[in-house]
């Protein structure tokens, strides 16, 4: 497996490894984990579950939308 270095603030530094104290994990897995998360095009594992039906506030209301706007056409050539 690759491995790769990088540079970031101390403050930065210091917030990663307390995030991955938090969850358990070693510095290196938890970054490799935010990295993969970033990089996929996959929504995350779970998403859906945990958004769905999770509103807790009033009743969203969709306000009525008016008429529809009429516009004129596009001259356009002939085969274009």
């Amino acid at each position: 497996m690759p491995q790769l270095h990088l540079y970031v603030p101390d403050e930065v530094a210091a917030r990663l490894r307390e995030r991955a104290e938090a969850r358990g994990q070693s510095l290196s897995r938890y970054l490799a984990e935010l990295l993969t998360e970033k990089l996929t095009d996959d929504w995350p594992e779970g998403y859906f579950e945990r958004v769905v039906g999770s509103w807790q506030g009033d009743p969203l209301e969709r306000p009525p939308q008016g008429e529809f706007e009429l516009r004129d056409g596009l001259d356009v050539p002939a085969g274009h």
